[in-house]
């Protein structure tokens, strides 16, 4: 199940690699940021939130970010500090944003990429079906619920979040990734990869956070 989950969400996402889901959207976006602040080594300090983006998303990267030492700048896409860009580690926006407006940030993403800032889209996953994707607009990571497809509450807990991203930030990438690999007998078999020893005896430099999975 959790590989089927893996595939569907780098499908729909457009981009190389998906984790085996999250906790919710609001800390999978929170994870992104953070994969975005350890792609810099933690040196670039800044990351632009696009106020569009749901409240609920917002209070959870805050709180995040202040405990990571991470300064957040919160406005509209269109008023990013170009002057500044190189000081930040990265970028969050939504489309579908709080209000449903449908956006194309191709343009704006490969202008980031020029200053090394990583973009990030926080999607409705059911838009993907129909929508330009993350991948297709040149994003680095994607996040968001998983919802929108029918899933059930738990009772009372939050649905699975999802995180894809771009190959080259595989190692960065928080939870569990799902790999097929053979076993003694040379049958297929599924295991846990790309999974680093700091997730158990280093904490500090860990990766891995809030799982549902």
């Amino acid at each position: 199940m959790l590989l089927n989950w893996q595939t569907m969400i780098t499908e729909l996402t457009g981009l190389a690699i998906s984790n085996a889901s999250l906790l919710d959207e609001a800390t999978s976006a929170a994870e992104a940021m953070a994969m975005s602040f350890a792609t810099h080594n933690q040196k670039r300090k800044m990351f632009y939130v696009s106020e569009s983006i749901f409240p609920q998303i917002i209070d959870v990267i805050h709180t995040r970010a202040s405990m990571s030492d991470i300064n957040l700048v919160i406005g509209k896409i269109e008023d990013f500090p170009w002057s500044k860009a190189d000081e930040f580690c990265g970028l969050i926006c939504q489309t579908p944003d709080n209000i449903g407006n449908v956006h194309d940030h191709t343009d704006f993403f490969s202008r980031l990429k020029e200053h090394q800032v990583r973009s990030i889209v926080c999607a409705d996953i059911m838009s993907l079906t129909i929508c330009k994707t993350p991948g297709q607009m040149g994003a680095d990571m994607a996040c968001g619920s998983g919802q929108r497809f029918g899933l059930p509450m738990g009772f009372g807990g939050p649905h699975p979040g999802f995180l894809a991203c771009k190959d080259e930030f595989k190692r960065k990438m928080p939870g569990r990734i799902i790999g097929i690999s053979k076993d003694a007998d040379g049958d297929q078999a599924l295991r846990l990869s790309m999974q680093t020893r700091e997730q158990h005896i280093r904490r500090d430099k860990a990766t891995s956070n809030l799982c549902t999975a």
